[in-house]
């Protein structure tokens, strides 16, 4: 018997993960890319002896990563070395107040003791519970198809999602713990990044402080880009074809089952479709409009992450004053979380993100140079033009010259901008978007677009907007629960209907 031929079309994180799932457990896997990289988001920009991860530059839940290599009796250090950075990450508060977020627990204990008095024994307990959340979250809810309510009624489940706090605000659970605003601009982060306001996110997510702070902020050697190197090779080693700058732009159907994906001037048959492009260009562009499973109406009442206006910048000498990654939170907090979740428009004072990997790794930067990527956390689906863009490179570099008491934009010999327009066009992002759906109780578990299409038989979706959400650790186990459903719905030794 022929065996079943699986179309995974992207090849992001999720898509890699799933193709390569498919390919171990026997099915002929085809990997569809629209662009001439594979990698989605995560690809790589080289330019004048720079090296750019475009889009992931945190890799955190090492854990994540070394079960899914050991899913195929592999390791992460078959493919990559990892290094621990400490400090972790900095923070500057104001020009003359910056924290270094130091790897030992203990340091970071009496880092916190000196912000606020009894606050170690604080985070303690505070960390006593996200790392039952992190363990629970993981094994017993973020590995979940989410495809139906009965999978969570489970006895112990239950209890267990109680003790989470799950339907408790994660404001008022760092309320508990802490006063400090300087304390809860460090635990919050992790969720304006990829979340959304504290107040609507749930108290699950502190699981996220603790794969900060006790599992720790990695560099894989050479950046991002070898960890998809990585799983790209493994892919190959399994069977997976990849086919890069072709596009998937169609379907052909019998009955209520895809039959055909169309495809650089092809139709490419087609037994089970994996969609890991954009979930919603999927339904509203592939899609003939009588399969959609979901609205207009139900995609615009969605609350997205942020987008992202990024700048990837090349200096002819060292940046001083600045670490691997460095996060200015030398402005209102507050405001900018809202213009992203609330009021959507472009902030008056952004926090941002500066990630120098060249602090740590030689071989992303000419000798004596420097590469830097900037990152502004931006509402999805507002306007982006050249001008706004300019407008805010100056307002993060006038930060940085009152900062490092040099105004360092004489020093750039590359640069490039990336936002909402290139988001679009280089991936089909719904709104423009950077990381997918927010993480609110709305939109968690079988709340979010389902990753089995209700109206075409063999059609499933795996990504940031289905389960279990954004982040790369996210896509990768995505990936992994999608293909254990096509595995469990048409086993290769199953007659095609």
């Amino acid at each position: 018997m022929a065996t079943k031929q699986a179309i995974v079309v992207g090849s992001g994180f999720a898509g890699l993960s799933a193709a390569t799932f498919l390919s171990n457990a026997g099915y002929k896997t085809i990997v569809l890319e629209k662009n001439n990289q594979l990698g989605g988001r995560a690809r790589q920009l080289s330019a004048k002896g720079f090296k750019f991860d475009m889009g992931p530059s945190w890799y955190w839940m090492p854990d994540v990563f070394e079960r899914y290599f050991s899913r195929f009796n592999k390791s992460t250090s078959d493919y990559y070395k990892l290094i621990r950075l400490d400090p972790s990450y900095s923070v500057v508060f104001d020009e003359n107040d910056k924290l270094d977020i130091p790897a030992n627990y203990h340091t970071l204990r009496a880092c916190f003791e000196t912000i606020e008095k009894g606050s170690a024994r604080n985070l303690d307990k505070f960390l006593e519970e996200a790392a039952f959340k992190y363990k629970v979250g993981i094994n017993d809810l973020v590995y979940k198809p989410a495809r139906s309510l009965m999978e969570f009624i489970n006895f112990r489940l239950l209890i267990n999602m109680i003790k989470m706090d799950i339907f408790g605000s994660f404001q008022s659970h760092i309320n508990k713990y802490f006063r400090s605003k300087r304390i809860h601009q460090l635990l919050e982060f992790p969720i304006l990044f990829l979340g959304a306001l504290a107040k609507n996110t749930p108290a699950l997510y502190s699981l996220m402080n603790y794969a900060d702070i006790k599992l720790g902020t990695w560099y894989p050697e050479g950046g991002m880009r070898v960890v998809v190197d990585g799983m790209i090779e493994l892919a190959r080693d399994k069977g997976v074809d990849f086919r890069t700058s072709c596009e998937a732009n169609g379907f052909v159907y019998s009955g209520n089952s895809i039959v055909g994906v169309k495809a650089d001037h092809q139709t490419i048959p087609a037994d089970i479709v994996v969609a890991g492009a954009d979930y919603h260009h999927v339904e509203t562009q592939l899609l003939e409009k009588r399969f959609r499973t979901y609205s207009d109406a139900y995609w615009d009442s969605r609350l997205l992450a942020p987008s992202s206006l990024l700048f990837y910048l090349g200096f002819n000498k060292k940046i001083e004053g600045l670490t691997h990654h460095t996060l200015f939170f030398d402005k209102p907090f507050g405001p900018h979380a809202q213009a992203i979740y609330e009021s959507k428009k472009w902030p008056s004072d952004p926090l941002f993100y500066v990630n120098i990997p060249s602090k740590t790794d030689p071989t992303v930067a000419p000798e004596n140079c420097e590469n830097m990527m900037v990152l502004i956390p931006v509402a999805a689906g507002i306007e982006d033009k050249e001008e706004i863009r300019e407008k805010y490179f100056d307002i993060v570099f006038d930060r940085f010259k009152t900062y490092l008491g040099d105004d360092i934009r004489k020093y750039i010999v590359y640069k490039k901008s990336y936002a909402h327009n290139d988001f679009r066009a280089d991936y089909h992002a719904f709104k423009g978007n950077a990381y997918g759906l927010a993480n609110t109780l709305r939109q968690t578990a079988i709340l979010k677009p389902s990753i089995k299409s209700k109206k075409v038989k063999n059609l499933y979706f795996t990504g940031q907007l289905t389960v279990p959400g954004p982040g790369v650790p996210p896509s990768l186990i995505s990936g992994e629960v999608v293909a254990k459903e096509i595995i469990k719905d048409f086993p290769i030794n199953q007659e095609i209907e």
